[in-house]
């Protein structure tokens, strides 16, 4: 028999009553004076004995006789109702005998409170089935009592006190244990201020490369050395109202103001690394308990193998590395404070690669609020391999003519080189095609200045030559040309040991050895190279490369790395060479870490090795190892002309470019490429723009010609993509050639610095401008007092006044956005504007709106207070917005063409009369209103029009209201905004 379901039926109304019989009632109060408050004080046959034995039986009688009654299997069987009603009235009367008060007894909860009950009472001697219904009446009983407890005026009271006293019992033991404790955040910020600072100290310069300077005084600070360089990201849409469907660029320390993870891809020595110093120094300074940065080197991080870290192993290898308080990394990661800037996916070998990738899945699964920074060069992985992730990917592109001119002058400054050099290498740079081309590289543009310095004005001009005289600056020259009183030991034995290391790193997918392992190698190689003899063992050869070639650097005591990866793949190509490993070359060609070393061994070999190496490439057949065949040639001085005809034909199977990865890849291989592109006279849209992003990828001057024969395509795509590719090239050739002639000119013409500016003088169609920060006021007003725009957007925060505008007779579209500064709009008054969007709040901006004749459309945002009544009468407005504290709307109604009108979340009426204005709109299309005005609005306007409602709000309407809406607005769609319109 089931007696589980006893009493479960059984209804409140039924149950209630009864016990409320076993318990008196009490006044209002605390009931502190009679403390502890036992339930005994409680039951009806203590002190006040309204029942005595015989009654609390019949209770239980009762009780019994209901439950019984209750539908279902019967629960007991015949014969056990007076047994089960006797021992449960001797269980209900131990209630007077419990040591709880009633708050103890709440606490507990039924169950727990029917054991104690049922403790304190006299065993049942019962069956089982008759015990198992008692003890579920006895359980019910409880649920009631426990209910009547809480309801009582002195338990709500007592149970605070006793709450509050609770309160101040544990905040003085916590107090307590404070003090004995030192803070957690203490700790934290005391820490956060030694890392940052170290940070700040340990990534704010760099190295200059070769120069002989005083011990010490070779490092180049990072504020005076960096260049903002440009990073690239494909994007579907660009400013407001245009279409712009061309990669986007912004300079790449502002990548983290528009993405929170980003791949960021770019060649050896674009300054990826240089980047992420900058990163890192830059949130190191920030204010206050900000962004904290973790520099990750994946090379140094697994040059053992060693599993990725986890965050508590973030500082491995640096000097504070367990010195952080317990945990605080992942603080520092669940509170979304963490810059990770992951630096070098290419570095590691590419079997490990996919565990770096989940490595990273796990970490920002785990801890997905913060930043995120991954660097890799351009083919090491596939495009998307983030994607799952939510990264961004962009590309770093080499440096501009404007920034390798930077570049110069403050590598001359930051060495003190005599003057005269730099204005001498800039010539040499300009008036160079292969040496400019060189310099687009921050590294190899290092090396150009320490060469021309060393060598007092004389340069190499390939880029095997370049690499070449580097070697012999950095290995023989110096300690020679100083006099200094060591071993006379010659170049080609250094470079035969070196190589041994170079070679051992590009085999094993490395970039960072141990010392151990470097010193083993160098030991190998001694016997068969006795001219290193004169240094001493392996131990004192190591130590001499390390400390007066400056080719080696050590990241920690027991490591060692070459100082930038192009030197070891160009001593790693040398040593294939010499080993004739010509098929081992070939065999990696798909391996993008063996790239620029099978380059290099063509630029390096003998004629006879460059043949073998181009046509193992060629009979390989895959199409990256067609195009490395292909970019060598420029490296071949002496090749075979059949083969080199050979080559060129295999690439062509490869055009047009299927991908834009693809047009990139075969962009790289130099402006041998643009003879093989695309005819721009019959190039569909497709082709135009494959070509185009090969074109660009070359960066060369040459390619200015090619790229100014799409000028005249009539594809939106084309020319968006010919105006993105200025800033590869030289800014006033390529404005000259390609931007100024445009047909039609650029809709929106990105300027994002003076340099632009300055360059832009006489266009054959008039462009739309729009200004981004980097350009100055100077520079703004003296390319608009030059052009006549008919769309102008601005986004400049440092300009005060809008002055430069006065005479801009055909500005039909303004755009003004995050000029903080602005004070004076003055300069706005009586321009043909019809089309406006304006985030404004400088005074005299009313003034100005009225004085606009032409305005056909309005979206200001403000916080100023705004009136309808300062719109021009004559002005023909079809669209308005108005995001403003307050509203007037006054005069409003005689503007009757208006079809699209948004008042803003803030809007309310001030009266009928408001209703009235809205109310002679009757073309009006769409309307905007907070859902707070809802109401008014059905109870006095009708818009016949009227096609789509749309509230400002989260809450659903009532359904009455969105009947009434219906009723008043049957040809209106209610579409509600999702949230606040913000400015």
């Amino acid at each position: 028999m089931d007696a589980t379901a006893a009493g479960i039926r059984l209804a409140s109304a039924v149950v209630a009553p009864l016990i409320k019989k076993l318990l008196r009632t009490e006044g209002a109060g605390a009931g502190l004076v009679d403390r502890p408050r036992r339930i005994s004080s409680y039951v009806s046959w203590r002190e006040k004995r309204d029942l005595d034995a015989a009654d609390l039986r019949k209770l239980a009688d009762h009780l019994v006789r209901e439950a019984l009654r209750a539908p279902g299997e019967r629960p007991l069987p015949p014969g056990e109702e007076a047994g089960v009603a006797a021992a449960l009235a001797a269980t209900l009367h131990a209630l007077g005998d419990l040591a709880l008060s009633d708050v103890e007894a709440v606490r507990l909860g039924p169950e727990a409170f029917a054991r104690r009950l049922r403790a304190a009472a006299p065993h049942p001697g019962l069956s089982r089935d008759a015990e198992l219904f008692h003890d579920r009446l006895v359980e019910l009983a409880c649920l009631h009592i426990l209910d009547f407890f809480t309801q009582r005026s002195t338990f709500v009271a007592a149970t605070l006190v006793e709450q509050s006293q609770l309160h101040a019992e544990t905040i003085a033991k916590v107090d307590e244990l404070l003090k004995r404790l030192p803070r957690q955040d203490g700790r934290d910020t005391a820490f956060e201020e030694r890392y940052l600072s170290y940070v700040a100290r340990r990534h704010s310069s760099l190295t200059i490369f070769g120069l002989d300077l005083e011990p010490g005084s070779s490092r180049w600070p990072l504020d005076a050395a960096y260049v903002s360089l440009t990073a690239r990201a494909a994007e579907a849409g660009g400013p407001e109202g245009t279409r712009n469907p061309a990669p986007r660029f912004l300079p790449a320390e502002r990548l983290f103001a528009e993405h929170d993870r980003v791949l960021l891809r770019g060649d050896a020595g674009s300054g990826k690394t240089t980047l992420i110093q900058w990163l890192a120094v830059s949130a190191a300074g920030g204010p206050g308990r900000g962004v904290i940065p973790y520099v990750l080197p994946l090379r140094t991080l697994t040059r053992h193998g060693e599993r990725l870290p986890a965050p508590r192993d973030f500082l491995a290898g640096t000097p504070l590395a367990g010195e952080a308080p317990e945990g605080w990394e992942s603080r520092v990661l669940r509170d979304g404070r963490a810059l990770l800037l992951v630096d070098g996916i290419d570095e590691i070998p590419e079997d490990e690669r996919d565990g770096a990738r989940d490595w990273l899945a796990d970490l920002i699964t785990a801890h997905p609020h913060n930043r995120w920074l991954v660097t890799s060069r351009p083919s090491a992985v596939r495009r998307g391999w983030l994607s799952g992730e939510a990264f961004t990917e962009v590309t770093l592109d080499p440096m501009n003519p404007a920034n390798v001119r930077a570049f110069i002058e403050r590598w001359h400054t930051a060495a003190a080189v005599p003057e005269g050099y730099a204005d001498l290498l800039q010539d040499s740079v300009r008036s160079k095609p292969d040496l400019a081309r060189l310099a687009t590289n921050p590294l190899l543009c290092g090396l150009i200045c320490a060469l021309h310095r060393e060598r007092r004005g004389f340069l190499p001009t390939g880029r095997k030559e370049l690499y070449a005289a580097a070697l012999s600056m950095l290995l023989h020259r110096r300690d020679r040309e100083r006099g200094l009183r060591r071993p006379c030991i010659a170049e080609e034995p250094q470079l035969q040991l070196l190589q041994r290391l170079a070679h051992w790193l590009v085999r094993n997918g490395r970039t960072e050895m141990d010392r151990s392992r470097a010193e083993a190698l160098i030991a190998d190689g001694l016997p068969a190279v006795p001219a290193a003899g004169v240094l001493g063992d392996a131990r004192a050869v190591f130590a001499y490369f390390l400390e007066r070639t400056g080719l080696l650097r050590a990241p920690t005591v027991d490591t060692v790395q070459f100082v930038h990866r192009t030197f070891q793949d160009f001593l790693g190509a040398r040593a294939a060479l010499d080993e004739g490993g010509v098929d081992e070359l070939a065999l990696h060609a798909d391996d993008d870490q063996w790239e620029d070393v099978i380059r290099m061994a063509v630029a390096q070999g003998r004629p006879r090795e460059r043949t073998q190496i181009i046509r193992a490439l060629l009979d390989r057949g895959t199409n990256r190892a067609v195009l490395l065949a292909y970019a060598s040639l420029q490296y071949a001085a002496e090749l075979d002309p059949a083969l080199r005809a050979e080559a060129e034909t295999a690439v062509r199977h490869l055009l047009p470019p299927r991908s834009e990865q693809e047009a990139e890849e075969l962009g790289r291989t130099g402006p041998l490429v643009l003879e093989l592109l695309a005819d721009p006279a019959t190039a569909d849209e497709h082709e135009a723009l494959m070509a185009l992003a090969a074109a660009g990828q070359t960066l060369s001057e040459r390619a200015i010609p090619y790229l100014a024969g799409f000028r005249a395509s009539a594809s939106d795509r084309v020319r968006a993509a010919l105006v993105s590719m200025w800033v590869r090239f030289d800014t006033r050739e390529y404005a000259r050639e390609v931007i100024e002639r445009l047909d039609p000119a650029p809709a929106a013409l990105r300027i994002g610095s003076d340099d632009e500016a300055d360059a832009l003088h006489a266009f054959e169609r008039r462009p739309g401008l729009y200004f981004t920060e980097g350009v100055s006021y100077r520079a703004l007003s003296e390319l608009c007092s030059r052009v006549q725009v008919p769309y102008l957007s601005l986004n400049v925060s440092d300009i005060r006044d809008l002055d430069f505008l006065r005479g801009q007779t055909s500005l039909a579209q303004l755009e003004i956005v995050r000029c903080t500064g602005l004070t004076d709009v003055t300069g706005l008054r009586g321009l043909p504007v019809e089309a406006a969007r304006l985030h404004v709040s400088a005074p005299g901006l009313h003034d100005v709106i009225a004085s606009w004749t032409c305005l056909r459309s309005l979206a200001l945002y403000t916080d100023l207070p705004w009136s309808a009544g300062g719109l021009s009468s004559e002005a023909g407005l079809e669209s308005l917005l108005l995001d403003a504290p307050t509203v007037d709307v006054t005069g409003l109604g005689r503007h009757a063409g208006l079809r699209v009108l948004n008042l803003g979340h803030r809007w309310r009426p001030a009266g009928a009369a408001d209703w009235a204005e809205l109310a002679r709109l009757e073309r009006l299309e769409l309307l905007s209103v907070p859902a707070e005005v809802l109401e008014g609005l059905a109870d006095h306007v009708r818009l016949p029009s009227l096609r789509t409602l749309r509230p400002y709000g989260d809450d659903e309407l009532s359904p009455r209201l969105a009947e009434r809406l219906a009723e008043r607005f049957p040809n209106a769609e209610i579409d509600p905004y999702g949230m606040v319109y913000e400015q």
